[in-house]
């Protein structure tokens, strides 16, 4: 006969930490997770590995190892906040874009704001996309996009030494 689990270890360690105590508390200021996106026929898996803000430090969002705040000659994304709001996790991103011109089209400057709420029990992942402006705005349309993946801890939680 086949066990059946209603929680992984690694679910229920984090549920208590959740319920019990913040992460802060805890001393713990890394989170990885393993993180699946599907659309239509396409799938991609990618490690989002999450860094907590602690004393002068601003909270950090890399996936597969690329930090998210990035800054160049056509725009600027920043990771604004990881908020620990029990039992979610809520991480809000900017980004801006200048005004450019790809293959002779003109496209105007464009910003997108992306709130994602994470539950890490359930691993559900919901990413809110408000997309203004600039090539996305113009090839995908302006607006407020949903998406849903599913997120999985990829090791347990640790502080940072």
């Amino acid at each position: 006969m086949k066990e059946t689990r209603l929680l992984s270890p690694m679910r229920l360690l984090v549920f208590i930490l959740m319920t019990f105590s913040s992460f802060a508390a805890w001393g713990i200021d890394v989170l990885e997770f393993n993180c699946k996106r599907a659309e239509k026929n396409y799938t991609e898996e990618y490690e989002m590995k999450m860094m907590l803000a602690s004393g002068t430090q601003k909270a950090k969002l890399f996936l597969d190892g690329r930090d998210l705040d990035q800054s160049d000659m056509y725009g600027t994304q920043v990771v604004k906040s990881i908020v620990l709001a029990r039992p979610n996790i809520l991480i809000t991103i900017e980004a801006s874009f200048q005004p450019e011109e790809l293959m002779g089209v003109s496209y105007p400057a464009g910003t997108v704001l992306t709130n994602i709420t994470l539950d890490p029990v359930t691993g559900k992942l919901k990413k809110v996309e408000k997309i203004q402006g600039g090539i996305l705005g113009a090839t995908i349309g302006n607006g407020t996009y949903t998406s849903e993946e599913t997120c999985s801890l990829a090791k347990t939680p640790y502080k940072i030494k």
